[in-house]
């Protein structure tokens, strides 16, 4: 069973950063997809960033030029770095992974989440 576990939210004033990690039970971050999704109270979920099994990554155009996503695959871990952080940069932040392989981080089906970790950005 692969187990996601999301670190590195908190409070921040605007114009602050973050770094948000994904950490992963097992393996399977080598080869599959990754995404970003966040989710504002009264709010639709939405993919912000994903990296494909080759690398290739995908940003929703809000966060477009402020985040970038990476990944460390020694060390199992996907990483959100977050800049110029606005207030409505605010919600829950969530990892997801596909269980196969793409290219196409915004049309893949993600199977595992974690638990999220909350980003507040305060005016």
């Amino acid at each position: 069973q692969v187990q996601l576990v999301e670190s590195g939210g908190g409070l921040v004033q605007a114009g602050g950063s973050l770094r948000l990690s994904c950490a992963a039970s097992g393996s399977i971050f080598r080869f599959n997809v990754v995404g970003w999704y966040r989710q504002a109270p009264g709010k639709e979920r939405e993919l912000v960033a994903g990296i494909s099994s080759a690398g290739s990554t995908y940003y929703a155009e809000s966060v477009k030029g402020r985040f970038t996503i990476s990944r460390d695959n020694a060390k199992n871990t996907r990483y959100l770095q977050m800049t110029s952080l606005k207030p409505e940069d605010t919600a829950m932040y969530y990892c997801a992974a596909s269980d196969y392989y793409s290219d196409y981080p915004l049309y893949v089906k993600y199977k595992y989440w974690g638990q999220g970790t909350q980003v507040t950005v305060s005016s």
